[in-house]
């Protein structure tokens, strides 16, 4: 495909988000700028490198398919890849069109999921806990989880968070506290100013 004048100003545009993109999401997503235009030199700016490939390498199969086929999909997110030495990753590949529907860019993420499977395994581990255990104990006072799970609830109908409630909603929620008789449960105030991080004051006057 002959290169144009618009072409080369989209190409040098995306090359600025791909930077962008590289410097946000470093280091652990690789960030390629694809230039359609020539598939057997396709790569115009590779971030983060974690492929192993050079500016000036080959369109992949999906570039060229894209590139033959102006009704190809645009945006194909979050599909399951591989790098050369096996590590698994996470891409999106977005397909950039000129003014005549033809595609002549396209700018792939490829996130290493190494990293991340690791701490979730670790982070699995670390709160997990024996439920066959014999014991059982709370450190909160009793009635503390009623409390807060009518408070989330509370939260959720308004499309909000326990933390983002306002004075009035605040004054709405201690009202149903009270007509539930949740209000009585010792250290109620304490347990309601904690969970919204606000003061107990706060609360004494919401519940007036």
């Amino acid at each position: 495909m002959k290169k144009t004048a618009e072409h080369q100003n989209l190409l040098a545009q995306m090359q600025q988000v791909a930077e962008g993109l590289g410097k946000t999401l470093a280091p652990f997503c690789e960030v390629v700028l694809h230039d359609l235009t020539e598939p057997e030199h396709a790569i115009l700016a590779i971030h983060n490198n974690l492929s192993g490939r050079d500016v000036g390498a080959p369109a992949t199969e999906l570039g060229l398919a894209r590139a033959a086929d102006p009704a190809f999909e645009q945006v194909i997110a979050n599909y399951p890849n591989t790098f050369p030495d096996g590590r698994l990753a996470k891409s999106t590949s977005i397909g950039i069109k000129d003014s005549q529907g033809h595609y002549i860019a396209a700018l792939c993420l490829n996130v290493d999921l190494t990293v991340f499977r690791s701490l979730n395994t670790m982070l699995t581990q670390f709160g997990s806990v024996d439920t066959a255990a014999a014991i059982t104990e709370t450190m909160a006072p009793s009635g503390a989880d009623a409390i807060r799970q009518r408070i989330d609830q509370f939260a959720a109908r308004l499309g909000t968070t326990p933390r983002a409630l306002k004075s009035e909603e605040r004054k709405a929620l201690m009202r149903e506290l009270k007509e539930s008789g949740l209000s009585e449960v010792r250290r109620a105030m304490d347990i309601v100013a904690a969970y919204l991080n606000v003061s107990r004051a706060t609360v004494y006057n919401d519940a007036r």
